[in-house]
């Protein structure tokens, strides 16, 4: 079944499924592929638990006329998200970058909701499935859209802005980050940059931190909307405290009738770490390039909550917590140790995981962060992890293999009233420890 059939069927059913588990009556189940599983196997359990259709690509699992058979499941999926999206002359927003840009979709997502209906990728379903499933969430109300973009092989960023067609970007920076995947650094610079190259290609609105050098390197001499420390930006930093929330002085520009407009605004978070500075920027400098009420994009930012073990602040029974362990990769933990060092609190412990997917780089990295913990001068330091245990000295700091070994010592040795970061790789599972803390 070709694109534009397959449209008039998802017109009629507009509810999205690829798991079998969770099926909505009245849904279109795509039965999907993956490493340990077929969809086309749960087609007739789909059909069964009210599905309105079964899309597979296995002839053998077509029992009627509900099981639509194409070439490629995963394919259509994407073919049908993007002939959707082409439905709708609505501003898109590709989100991308090493680190930030989950909570700089979810602020954006909180400041431009204030004034329009938005449709917003959830989570980090923000791969070559995610994008088609958000994509698909746009209805005939939708106003404005935000798609997270995330990477970790050449050519992903252009394969999903191919997708999601954004008219307007932001790349939150670019970091060292899954160099396992795209071999050094300049593969990571130049795959982020596929959402510039796509929006610049299309003569589409790019938003840009003005004194990030690698980002307005990339962009030469294509007009792009500012924010940073200039006054040449629309959003402009002018202070900032993060003692332990993150608290900035911005002022926003604009030109009216040949006249300069100043609006000088507070934005309080519950943000942990001056690092977040930029994702605040980039939400508020969008907000504001959309017409959103200066008084409304500080509403959004005080009320934006971070969850999923990302710059948490928790106080437990014993301690105060900094969680920040969703992910991390040298550019970010380099971020939170320095960020760390300069709050001022007693009893600070530093509890850091590996970094994973570094490939060759590995040891060069997890090296060049025990020289930014030494240089700190941290007195209580633990290292989590096999790439950090291969390279430490058990007579310099604490180190565990596991996440599991060290539970076991917090156990027999508590930590109390003390001041915690706690970050690493989501693979370590350092959030484990949180009930031990």
């Amino acid at each position: 079944m070709d694109t534009k059939k397959l449209y008039e069927i998802f017109i009629q059913n507009p509810v999205i499924t690829t798991d079998s588990r969770n099926i909505p009556v009245g849904s279109l189940f795509f039965a999907l592929k993956g490493e340990n599983f077929d969809g086309n196997t749960f087609a007739e359990e789909a059909l069964y638990k009210g599905a309105a259709y079964s899309i597979i690509d296995d002839k053998k699992y077509q029992s009627s006329s509900k099981t639509i058979l194409v070439e490629n499941v995963l394919k259509s999926l994407q073919d049908l998200s993007r002939y959707h999206r082409q439905q709708f002359n609505i501003p898109v927003i590709g989100i991308t970058g090493t680190n930030g840009k989950t909570t700089t979709k979810e602020l954006s997502n909180a400041v431009l909701s204030k004034k329009y209906r938005v449709v917003c990728t959830q989570g980090n379903l923000n791969n070559h499935i995610g994008v088609p499933l958000t994509l698909l969430k746009i209805q005939n109300d939708t106003e404005l859209v935000i798609i997270e973009m995330g990477a970790n092989h050449s050519g992903e960023i252009k394969f999903l802005c191919d997708i999601a067609l954004p008219t307007h970007g932001l790349i939150t920076n670019i970091g060292k980050a899954h160099l396992e995947g795209f071999g050094s650094f300049e593969g990571v610079v130049h795959t982020k940059k596929e959402l510039y190259d796509f929006l610049i290609n299309t003569k589409g609105k790019i938003f840009a931190n003005a004194d990030n050098t690698i980002l307005t390197n990339l962009l030469e001499s294509y007009e792009y909307t500012g924010y940073g420390n200039g006054t040449e930006n629309i959003c402009v930093l002018k202070n900032l405290s993060a003692e332990p929330f993150l608290e900035i002085q911005v002022f926003f520009l604009k030109k009216e009738d040949m006249q300069e407009i100043f609006e000088e605004v507070q934005l309080k978070s519950n943000l942990i770490g001056a690092y977040n500075t930029e994702n605040i920027l980039a939400a508020a400098c969008m907000g504001y390039y959309f017409n959103v009420p200066v008084k409304d994009i500080q509403d959004a930012v005080l009320n934006y909550q971070p969850s999923n073990n990302r710059s948490q602040y928790i106080i437990t029974k014993h301690n105060e917590i900094i969680m920040d362990a969703y992910n991390a990769n040298p550019t970010s933990m380099k971020a939170s140790i320095e960020n760390f060092a300069s709050i001022n609190k007693k009893n600070k412990v530093l509890i850091l995981g590996d970094m994973l997917e570094l490939g060759d780089y590995s040891k060069e990295e997890h090296l060049l962060i025990i020289s930014i913990v030494n240089k700190a001068g941290f007195e209580n330091c633990i290292f989590i992890g096999n790439e950090f245990y291969k390279i430490v000295s058990t007579k310099e700091v604490q180190i565990f293999e596991n996440i599991e070994k060290f539970i076991i010592f917090t156990k027999l040795n508590p930590i109390k009233n003390s001041f915690i970061l706690i970050k690493g790789s989501r693979g370590i599972r350092l959030e484990k420890s949180l009930d031990y803390l």
